[in-house]
C-alpha cells in the first residue's frame, strides 16, 4: 500500500487557518524527507496560495504532487497550470450527495467526470477518481464508476464525513473485491468516530493500494488518519513501513507542526510530550533495566526520546539504581534519604537525578 500524505491541504481546511506559502512549502520539503510516495499540495482552482505551493513543491520533492479538482472545466485547466504530477478529479455518486449536494443525476456526474478525465489526460496528467462519500455509496453504483473508468488506475474511495468503522470498511472492500481489484482503490478516511488510523490499516489488510494520511492527523473537524499512527503500527504490527523511513517519523512531525504553528495534545500518540514519559515508581525501577517492559517500542525507533522521571512517587527500586548509576553504594541509609530528596526535589529527569546523588553522596 503507498500513502499520499494530505497534511498541507487538509490542514489548511481547519477553521481560523490561513497559512502562507513558505509555511505550507517547508512543510512540504519537510513531510517529503520520509519518503511517502505522493504529496496532495492543495486545491488549485480556489487558491492563489494553493498554485503557488503547487509550483514550488512540483519542481522539489521527489514525491508525487498531487492536486485535486472538480469535475469542471476551470478547475481542470487550473489543475494542469501548476504543473503537479497527479490531478485527482472527484464527485460524488451517493444518493445523498446528488440531490443535496450537486443537485443532478447520476449520469450527469458520470459524464462530468468522463469529460474531465479526459481534458486532465489530454493536458499530460496522470489522473486520478475521487468518489466523495464512497464509503457511504452503494455498491452498485461504485462499481459503475469503476467500470465506467476502467482506464483509470487508481480510484479513491472517501469516508467524507467519519462515518465508517473497521467493520463497515472490511465489510465494502470484501464485496468490492469480488469484481474489482483492490489494488486500484485508495481510500481517505476522517477521524469523527476515532478509529480513522483502525480503518486505513483494515484497508490495508484488504489489500488496497493507497491510503491518505496526515501529519499529527491534520485535517478537518478532528483530522485525518495520523501518518505516524499508520507507520509505526505497520513497522511493529505487520513489519510493514509503507515505504517511508520510520526513523525520522518524530522529527519531520515536530518541523511540520513548527512550520505550520501548530501544536498536539500532550497525550497525543507517537508525537505527545507525555507519549515517552514514565514517572511511576515501578514503572520507572524496572525501566532502568528494561525499558521494553512497561513501554510499547524504543522511542528512538520513530526518532523520539525516551523520559524516567523521578520525584514523588519514586520508591525504593529505582532510587537504588539511581544511586548505583551515580557509583554510590546503596546502602539502606542513603536510600531512605534519597527517596525524601526526590519527593521533595522532584520531579525531575534521569540525568538530573543522577546528578542530585553525586552532589548529596558524592
Amino acid at each position: 500500500m503507498h500513502l499520499t500524505d494530505v497534511t498541507i491541504r487538509e490542514a489548511a481546511q481547519m477553521p481560523g487557518r490561513s497559512y502562507t506559502v513558505d509555511q505550507r512549502v517547508e512543510a512540504g520539503l519537510a513531510i517529503d524527507r520520509l519518503g511517502v510516495d505522493r504529496i496532495q499540495t492543495g486545491f488549485p482552482v480556489a487558491s492563489e496560495v494553493d498554485r503557488e505551493v503547487t509550483h514550488e513543491l512540483s519542481a522539489s520533492v521527489d514525491a508525487d504532487t498531487v492536486v485535486i479538482a472538480r469535475a469542471l472545466e476551470r478547475d481542470i485547466d487550473a489543475a494542469l497550470d501548476t504543473g503537479a504530477d497527479v490531478i485527482e478529479v472527484f464527485a460524488p455518486v451517493s444518493d445523498l450527495h446528488l440531490k443535496y449536494d450537486l443537485g443532478k443525476s447520476r449520469a450527469e456526474v458520470l459524464e462530468m467526470l468522463a469529460a474531465a478525465v479526459d481534458r486532465a489526460q489530454d493536458g499530460g496528467a496522470t489522473v486520478r477518481l475521487g468518489v466523495l462519500d464512497g464509503f457511504r455509496t452503494a455498491d452498485e453504483h461504485l462499481l459503475e464508476v469503476f467500470e465506467r473508468f476502467e482506464h483509470v488506475p487508481s480510484i479513491g474511495l472517501a469516508d467524507t464525513v467519519g462515518r465508517r468503522s473497521p467493520r463497515t470498511v472490511r465489510e465494502t472492500l470484501t464485496r468490492l473485491a469480488e469484481a474489482v481489484d483492490l489494488a486500484r482503490i485508495g481510500v481517505h478516511f476522517h477521524n469523527d468516530l476515532g478509529v480513522g488510523t483502525a480503518n486505513v490499516l483494515t484497508a490495508y489488510e484488504c489489500g488496497v493500494g493507497n491510503a491518505d494520511v496526515s501529519v499529527a492527523a491534520l485535517g478537518e473537524r478532528v483530522g485525518n488518519p495520523s501518518i505516524e499512527e499508520v507507520v509505526a503500527v505497520g513497522d511493529l504490527e505487520y513489519d510493514e513501513t509503507f515505504g517511508v523511513d520510520a526513523s525520522q517519523l518524530v522529527p519531520v512531525a515536530e518541523t511540520v507542526l513548527a512550520a505550520l504553528g501548530e501544536s498536539v495534545s500532550d497525550r497525543k500518540p507517537i508525537l505527545g510530550s507525555e507519549a515517552t514519559i514514565h514517572e511511576a515508581g515501578l514503572h520507572t525501577a524496572v525501566m532502568l533495566e528494561e525499558p521494553s517492559a512497561f513501554e510499547p517500542f524504543a522511542p528512538a525507533r520513530f526518532g523520539g526520546r525516551r523520559t524516567l522521571m523521578f520525584g514523588e512517587g519514586t520508591g525504593r527500586g529505582a532510587t537504588r539504581k539511581l544511586l548505583e548509576q551515580a557509583q554510590i553504594p546503596a546502602s539502606d541509609d542513603r536510600v531512605d534519604r534519597f527517596v525524601q530528596l526526590l519527593s521533595t526535589e522532584g520531579p525531575m529527569d534521569q540525568e538530573a537525578a543522577v546528578e542530585l546523588a553525586e552532589r548529596t553522596f558524592g
